[in-house]
Formats: structure tokens, C-alpha cells, sequence
């Protein structure tokens, strides 16, 4: 099941380039690396981390189950287990600050109106002579 944070960041990207996220995924990989790949990017990190949060604390709901013992070998997966969630759950806070604040820098440029096109300036005017500073006779 998508998480909400990852789900609002897809959709904010989508709604900034007009795309599904899927084909903007497809279109990036054939352009250089761009603001487009850096936002997809962070989604991605963004999702493993969304992942991994789930991922550990069902882990942890398994060891300390209730008709379970914990004994000194269980104690050291649930450190082990804690210190993973902590660690998904800040690399999903940092990914999704990061991923917000470019969102919320970018804005959707509309698309130009169908105007006739203006009319290039004028090439310049040749330079002038130089007028010598040598006295005349």
C-alpha cells in the first residue's frame, strides 16, 4: 500500500511536468541528468524508505509478540530493529523535506499562447569610418 508521503510527492510531480509518474520516469532516463531525475530520485528514496519503516516494525511487532520469551539473543534484533526503523524514518523525513522544498520552489510554466510571431530587430548598422586625428592640408 502506497504511504501518503509518498503518494502526495508523486502527485506533485506529476502535476508539475503534466505526466503520469511512470512516463516521466521513461522519458527521463533517455535525457541527461536533470531537475526531473534529481525529483525522481528523491521519490524513489522516498519510497525504499517508506518501505523499509514498514518493513521494521512489523519485524519488531514479530519479536515482542506477546506468547513470545525475549531473551539476550532476541534483545540484540530488537536493538538491531529499532535502530533500522529510526534510521528508514529519518531518511524518510529528510527525503521528504528535501523533495517538498524543490516542489515548492518550482512552479509550472504555462504554455505559450498561439500569438503570432514578433518580428526580429533590425540587424545593426555597419560601423562608421574612423575619422583620422592626422591634420588635413
Amino acid at each position: 500500500m502506497p504511504h501518503s508521503t509518498s503518494t502526495e510527492i508523486a502527485g506533485r510531480i506529476e502535476d508539475l511536468y503534466g505526466a503520469p509518474l511512470a512516463d516521466l520516469e521513461a522519458h527521463a532516463r533517455d535525457q541527461p541528468p536533470g531537475m526531473l531525475s534529481a525529483l525522481l530520485g528523491m521519490h524513489d528514496d522516498l519510497t525504499l524508505a517508506e518501505r523499509s519503516i514498514d518493513f521494521h516494525r512489523d519485524r519488531l511487532a514479530q519479536l515482542v509478540h506477546l506468547e513470545r520469551q525475549i531473551g539476550g539473543h532476541e534483545v540484540s534484533h530488537l536493538l538491531d530493529g529499532a535502530r533500522r526503523l529510526a534510521e528508514a524514518v529519518a531518511v524518510r523525513d529528510a527525503q521528504t523535506k528535501s523533495a517538498l522544498a524543490v516542489l515548492q520552489s518550482l512552479a509550472r510554466v504555462p504554455a505559450p499562447a498561439q500569438s503570432p510571431p514578433t518580428p526580429s530587430p533590425p540587424p545593426p548598422a555597419p560601423p562608421r569610418p574612423a575619422e583620422s586625428t592626422a591634420h588635413r592640408r
